[in-house]
C-alpha cells in the first residue's frame, strides 16, 4: 500500500478539502491511503471520517512571518520519525515553497503542489512573500497540479501541469422532488423563494455583496429567503450586518453541513459572487442538482458546465444581480444534468481512478 501524505491548512468543509475527501471516498484504499498533515491544533470537520477510514492526522503550527525556521524544523523532524513517505501532495500552497525543500532534503521522491486558486489578490508585502514561495515551491517539486486552467497558469506559468477535476459523485445530486420536499419541510422554507450560497464566511467569498443583493431580492418578493451554508472568521460580522438590516427573519445561517446535496434540493437559486476561485466544487454541486447559477465574472468560465451558469460583474449595482435572481421566483424546470456533468470529466469515480493511477506511476518513475 501506497501511503500519501497531503497537507492542507486544515480539514474543514471548504471546497479543496471537499474535492479532496470526495477521492479519498472514491479512491481504492486497499492500494492508496491518504494521511493528512495540517496547520491547527483545531479539531475540523473532517477529521472523524478521515480516521475512520484509517488516515492518520498529524497536527503541525501554522506557519507565520516569523517562524519559518521553526517551522521548517518540524518538518525535518517529521521525516526523520517518519521515512516510509514517498509521495507529498501539497494544497496550501502559500507554504509549499517552505516544506518541499526539506522534502527533497530527505529523499521524497513525488513532491507535487496542487494549486486551487486563481490570481492571488494580494497587498505588495504579501505578495512578495507568495513570489518567494513560489520560486521555491517551483525548483522543489516534481510533479504541478491544478483545479482548472487558470489557476496553473497563475502558480505555474508556462511549466507543465496535471489538471485534477474537482470532481463529484453526481448521482448524489440529481435532483430529486421528494428530497427537496422533505428538507424545505424541515427547514420551514414550504413556501418560500430560497436563494443559497455555500461557502466559508471569508473576505473572498463577497458576504457582504451577498447581503446587499438579498436586501433588494427581499423588497421584490416578499416570499425570498437567503441560506447561508458554512462558517468562518467573518460569520459574526455578517450576522450583525444582517440583524442592522432588519432581515434576520429573512436570512437562515446554517452553519457547516454534511448534507450539502439535500440543501442544494431545497435550493431556487444557488447565489456564488466570490472575487476569485480556482474552480469551485460548489458551483459544479450545484449544476449537478440543476439549480440557476448567479455567480460572479471574475469566476473562470470553465466551471461554466452548463447553460445554468449567468455571470455577472462585480461593478454591477446590487439591483441587477437580484432582479436576475427574482426572475426565477415563478419556478422552473430542474433539469437532469447527470449526463453533462460526467461528459465533462467530473465523475469522482473516474478521476479518483485517474490519480490511484498517477501516483503509482510517479512513484515508479521517482
Amino acid at each position: 500500500m501506497i501511503r500519501v501524505l497531503q497537507v492542507f491548512a486544515r480539514m474543514d468543509r471548504g471546497g479543496a478539502e471537499t474535492m479532496i475527501m470526495n477521492y479519498y471516498r472514491a479512491i481504492d484504499r486497499s492500494k492508496i491511503q491518504f494521511d493528512f498533515v495540517v496547520n491547527t491544533t483545531d479539531k475540523c470537520a473532517f477529521d472523524d471520517e478521515i480516521e475512520s477510514m484509517g488516515g492518520l492526522i498529524f497536527r503541525f503550527p501554522r506557519l507565520n512571518g516569523i517562524n519559518l525556521l521553526s517551522y521548517q524544523k518540524t518538518w525535518k523532524n517529521f521525516f526523520k520519525a517518519y521515512s516510509d513517505y514517498k509521495i507529498i501532495h501539497v494544497h496550501f500552497f502559500k507554504i509549499a515553497g517552505a516544506i518541499l525543500p526539506i522534502a527533497k532534503s530527505y529523499s521524497i521522491p513525488v513532491r507535487i503542489v496542487h494549486m486551487h486558486t486563481a490570481h492571488p489578490n494580494y497587498t505588495l508585502h504579501r505578495k512578495l512573500a507568495y513570489e518567494f514561495l513560489r520560486f521555491y515551491a517551483n525548483k522543489t517539486m516534481t510533479h504541478a497540479f491544478a483545479c482548472g486552467k487558470d489557476a496553473g497558469y497563475c502558480f505555474f506559468g508556462k511549466r507543465q501541469f496535471e489538471l485534477l477535476n474537482n470532481a463529484i459523485d453526481a448521482e448524489k445530486f440529481k435532483f430529486n422532488f421528494s428530497r427537496r420536499t422533505k428538507i424545505r419541510n424541515g427547514l420551514g422554507l414550504e413556501d418560500k423563494f430560497v436563494v443559497g450560497h455555500i461557502g466559508r464566511f471569508i473576505s473572498l467569498k463577497n458576504h457582504t455583496f451577498i447581503v446587499g443583493i438579498f436586501k433588494k431580492i427581499s423588497k421584490l418578493n416578499e416570499k425570498a429567503i437567503l441560506l447561508l451554508v458554512g462558517d468562518g472568521p467573518l460569520r459574526h460580522e455578517i450576522k450583525d450586518k444582517v440583524d442592522g438590516l432588519g432581515l434576520q427573519d429573512k436570512v437562515k445561517f446554517v452553519g457547516v453541513r454534511a448534507d450539502i446535496p439535500d440543501l442544494l434540493q431545497a435550493m431556487d437559486v444557488f447565489l456564488f459572487p466570490s472575487f476569485l476561485e480556482g474552480l469551485p466544487v460548489t458551483v459544479v454541486e450545484a449544476q449537478a442538482a440543476g439549480l440557476q447559477v448567479i455567480a460572479s465574472d471574475t469566476i473562470t468560465k470553465e466551471v461554466n458546465i452548463t447553460d445554468l451558469v449567468q455571470n455577472y460583474s462585480l461593478n454591477e449595482p446590487p439591483s441587477i444581480w437580484a432582479e436576475a435572481i427574482n426572475s426565477y421566483a415563478k419556478g422552473y424546470i430542474r433539469k437532469d444534468t447527470y449526463s453533462q456533468i460526467v461528459n465533462a470529466g467530473y465523475d469522482i469515480e473516474i478521476n479518483a481512478k485517474w490519480l490511484e493511477n498517477f501516483y503509482e506511476n510517479a512513484l515508479k518513475n521517482g
